[in-house]
């Protein structure tokens, strides 16, 4: 039977219990991404602070990253053994306690010990993206996956604005700040955040069978899609700065409004159009369109010679970026089995964590060379998604060779 059968099957309660779940788990994801905002626009200033060059800073964000791609596959596979509530609290609980600690180090070591432990612990969106798919039905599985998608959003707007509001304090203050709230959220999720029905009592499925799923060449396929989307992504996201410096003479108040003009946009589909679309066309369609849209923006971006050329340019980025990603992580859920979907999800978002190590480097490095370089990258990487997407079955015939099988 599928998800959506066994969902149909328990009733009116059980899918109004499911739903109240969901919002809870919004509500931490949510908390959770404002301590990540609060933290990284002051991140530079409190290490440099610290004494940090350039290298040392660069070196900081890769740990990071490294630790992210360690520890969410070990992660996954945990919540897929023990719950994905255990597992969600744990994290929660140690990424305050990393705010802690690099809101109270003495030195850059003690920095850059403290960011390794919080990447290690916020490589915990494969057990909320698992946790999402425990309890929605396979054809409403895409926009709840956009709904995870418009949290990371809302943090992402918030976070910054605290974190700049409370500088002026002294950059150890928001740190500090970002603890508190973590320790905050933990209570709410301790209190109110429930384990999905499929965990209540144990979990199906061992490692063999966890292990025989992560070789299956589909969930390969999209874990490939994903580490080839990321890599351009990150294209963007670390050059887009010297990109607007250099070409309209833009600094840090313009980049910011940018990149939150972006966020809320993104924000606004994945939060409301998922839906719809989602409905519409299949997650195939989907991860094609989008990818093609990030393709046009990048290769737009270098040519973009007044403002609103760059607008256009980033605002197709953003829509792109909106439909694709929730399609192609609905998709993965669905390809997973119930007991291994933490794996696959953890697997899943380990391959993005690779792309935030290599690509920051990629990017410099051909940026050095020509500025339109780590763009033109990122427009071949996601053509690259397009045409390899066009193979990827429909959410109905993944759905029912499974069943099947």
């Amino acid at each position: 039977m599928t998800d959506a059968g066994r969902a149909a099957g328990g009733g009116s309660e059980r899918p109004r219990r499911e739903r109240a779940s969901l919002a809870i788990l919004f509500g931490v994801v949510i908390v959770d991404l404002v301590g990540f905002g609060i933290v990284m626009p002051i991140l530079p200033f409190y290490a440099d602070e610290h004494g940090a060059s350039a290298p040392a800073l660069g070196a900081i964000f890769t740990a990071y990253a490294g630790a992210q791609f360690l520890f969410a596959p070990l992660w996954g596979r945990l919540s897929d053994r023990i719950g994905r509530r255990r597992v969600l609290l744990v994290t929660i609980a140690g990424t305050s306690l990393s705010l802690l600690l690099l809101g109270l180090a003495p030195g850059l070591a003690w920095i850059f010990a403290a960011r390794v432990l919080a990447g290690a612990f916020a490589a915990n969106v494969g057990v909320a993206s698992a946790y999402i798919a425990d309890v929605t039905p396979e054809d409403e599985r895409t926009r709840w996956m956009g709904m995870l998608g418009a949290s990371f959003g809302v943090g992402f707007v918030l976070g910054p604005a605290i974190g700049g509001l409370l500088a002026p304090f002294g950059h150890a203050v928001p740190m500090l700040a970002a603890a508190g709230l973590a320790a905050a959220n933990l209570g709410f999720a301790a209190l109110r955040l429930r384990e999905p029905p499929q965990h209540e009592a144990g979990v199906a499925g061992g490692r063999g069978a966890q292990a025989a799923l992560l070789r299956d060449p589909l969930v390969r396929r999209l874990c490939g899609l994903n580490l080839a989307y990321s890599l351009g992504v990150t294209q963007l996201e670390t050059m887009f700065a010297f990109l607007v410096r250099d070409r309209f003479g833009y600094g840090e108040r313009e980049v910011a409004f940018l990149l939150v003009a972006m966020a809320v946009l993104m924000g606004g589909i994945q939060g409301g159009g998922m839906r719809a679309l989602a409905a519409r066309f299949p997650e195939r369609t989907l991860v094609v369109c989008g990818a093609v849209l990030l393709a046009v923006a990048f290769g737009a971006l270098p040519d973009a010679g007044s403002p609103p050329a760059l607008v256009a340019a980033l605002a197709t980025a953003a829509v792109g970026r909106a439909i694709l990603q929730p399609a192609l992580m609905g998709l993965t859920s669905v390809a997973a089995g119930a007991g291994a979907r933490g794996a696959v999800m953890g697997a899943f978002q380990s391959a993005a964590s690779i792309a935030r190590v290599a690509g920051p480097l990629a990017a410099g490095w051909l940026y050095e060379r020509a500025f339109a370089w780590p763009f033109w990258l990122a427009a071949g990487l996601c053509l690259g998604v397009a045409w390899s997407g066009r193979a990827l079955p429909s959410r109905t015939a993944l759905a029912d060779a499974r069943s099947g099988a």
